[in-house]
């Protein structure tokens, strides 16, 4: 019958990514009993492997790479499915010297031609030699790399056939340093057309280590439970590569699985025991949503210590309504550890304090749209209105120098709002081929522009919102996801059913608009939903917007599932969205 791999290996010492590539890190992983367990959308355990297995397959693969005659530092498409497959070429990349590069699956693209040109276009701008993925996804890769001079697009079992065990016998392997790229990771594109960061093995285990020792502080007991794809930044280095990195156990469920069936992912925690399971914010509000009396019985939440949110917006709501959900299950909600990160640092920068929960400032509309400086001496007006309530996402790591700018780049105090920059050991070295759009975010003295809005508060961070999602309508600044959280309050609408933009209007004024899916089909239904709308909006912003209801599942998202109102915007502009 087969098992997972252990939790416990008291064989091996436990070493935090103190490696110099992540090969090393796999090469001393291997020398244990844990690994990687992948489970069917039932929750049966399909794939157990040792660290030990994969290193062989993946350096076994290494070598048929290096055998087929690819370019070291070639780079290799991966579409990332949550399989062995996956994993074992990604390393197999890193044996051959390569840089492979995670792509999306299927899903939130607006049909078949969306996703084709998506990967067609980077693998275009990465100048891709390769491309693999599973059978039933080759008529898609087919069509996504048509017109790309590409050496091999195919299954890994098409590929492995090109060569025997004893062709690539005597193969050597090339040297890797910790200054060689790693992979290339792209930006999830909810602000512009997807960037590949170039991450080095060196900022990788800077981050890895990080991760493990500093913001999870990994113990022996500690299990993962993931559900999170690997061609995004969370799942791919919070829950594959820091695993290997800190030698820690992990099960898989599909992303495609979870999102069909989300209680599966809180089953396998209460089946094997995990103790460490991250993800955004709609990833708890689904499992709140969709569990039932027959699913809450028997399980078991009480081996889990670290329930990380990041991502996207923290919504505190959504995190009291989950904690109440599953509190008889066990569920401690000082579990929660929020954190702040992206992928042009790696992965993580921030992480809220283990076991603590989370907490959060109540800061007034007039701060937030940045009609005062500061608000040190702001006071609360004791009733709540017009107030939101901000996440704490913890401490910088060590790794890192955080400053909040203002203008001509000039460092904030304590409670000042303004940019998020960071320099550190693992925030990336530029965009992958793409020098102009690295000088826009990256000083020439290792400084990165996050793009992103916030403050510090007794050395935590606090985020406020994304600089380019800032609506301005007469001259007053206001923050989409406050409108939308009003909006989706309404017993109709759920997360992530609205976007807030603003759209041309008189005299060249923006007007502010709000795109709804929409399920109800009754033209009073929908004319009263409009009605309602209007009055929540218009006690956020003090202006009534113009509503627009359209289909469900018709917002555009991006390929880690966040809501891309650039996109909607242009398309609701284009008569695409109507």
């Amino acid at each position: 019958m087969l098992k997972p791999t252990p939790t416990q290996d008291t064989t091996l010492p436990r070493r935090y990514a103190d490696f110099d590539t992540l090969l090393d890190a796999l090469d001393y992983a291997a020398q244990g009993k844990r690994g990687l367990n992948f489970y069917s959308p039932r929750g049966e355990l399909e794939t157990s492997l040792t660290y030990g297995q994969i290193r062989d397959r993946a350096h076994e693969i290494g070598r048929r790479l290096v055998h087929f005659g690819i370019e070291k530092n070639s780079r290799v498409a991966l579409i990332a499915e949550t399989n062995e497959d996956f994993v074992c070429y990604f390393l197999g990349c890193q044996y051959a010297g390569l840089l492979p590069v995670p792509l999306p699956l299927p899903t939130s693209f607006g049909g078949r031609d969306g996703y084709t040109e998506q990967l067609h276009q980077q693998m275009k701008s990465c100048e891709a030699s390769a491309a693999l993925s599973a059978s039933y996804m080759l008529p898609l890769l087919d069509e996504a790399t048509s017109g790309l001079n590409m050496e091999f697009v195919g299954t890994p079992d098409t590929f492995e056939a090109q060569s025997s065990l004893t062709d690539i016998k005597n193969v050597k392997l090339p040297e890797v340093a910790s200054d060689d790229l790693a992979y290339l990771q792209y930006s999830s594109g909810s602000t512009r057309f997807p960037h590949g960061v170039a991450v080095t093995h060196k900022s990788l285990m800077s981050n890895c280590y990080g991760i493990g020792k500093i913001g999870m502080e990994v113990d022996d007991d500690d299990r993962a439970v993931s559900w999170l794809p690997f061609y995004h930044d969370m799942g791919l280095v919070g829950m594959l590569i820091s695993p290997i990195a800190c030698q820690v156990s992990i099960d898989y469920l599909a992303t495609e699985a979870f999102a069909r069936r989300p209680m599966q992912w809180l089953k396998l925690i209460s089946k094997n025991k995990g103790t460490m399971c991250s993800g955004p914010t709609f990833g708890y509000e689904i499992c709140a949503r969709r569990a039932n009396s027959t699913d809450l019985e028997g399980l078991d939440l009480s081996s889990w210590k670290v329930a990380g949110i990041g991502a996207d917006m923290i919504r505190p709501n959504v995190l009291e309504i989950f904690a109440e959900t599953f509190k008889e299950c066990g569920f401690n909600k000082k579990a929660f550890m929020p954190s702040y990160g992206l992928a042009e640092c790696t992965l993580a920068v921030s992480f809220g304090k283990k076991i603590s929960g989370y907490s959060v400032d109540l800061v007034s509309e007039e701060v937030l749209n940045g009609n005062v400086k500061s608000f040190k001496e702001h006071k609360l007006n004791g009733n709540g209105a017009n107030y939101r309530e901000v996440v704490d996402c913890g401490k910088p790591l060590p790794e890192y120098n955080l400053e909040i700018r203002g203008e001509h780049d000039k460092a904030l105090g304590e409670r000042e709002i303004g940019r998020v920059c960071v320099k550190g050991p693992s925030v990336m070295v530029g965009y992958y081929m793409d020098e102009e759009a690295t000088k826009q975010c990256l000083s020439e003295d290792g400084w990165l522009d996050t793009g992103d809005i916030g403050y510090l508060a007794n050395g935590s961070l606090f985020i406020i919102g994304r600089i380019k999602d800032l609506i301005i309508i007469n001259g007053k600044n206001h923050w989409p996801h406050d409108i939308e959280w009003a909006v989706e309050k309404l017993p109709e609408l759920r997360s992530g059913d609205s976007a807030a933009i603003s759209i041309p209007g008189d005299n060249d004024e923006e007007v502010p608009a709000i795109l709804v899916q929409c399920r109800k089909r009754d033209e009073e239904d929908r004319e009263d939903l409009e009605n309602r709308i209007i009055t929540e909006v218009q006690a956020v912003i003090g202006k009534a917007p113009i509503v627009i209801l359209v289909p469900p599942r018709s917002l555009p998202r991006t390929s880690s599932g966040k809501l891309s109102r650039v996109k909607a915007r242009r398309q609701y502009l284009e008569g695409q969205l109507t």
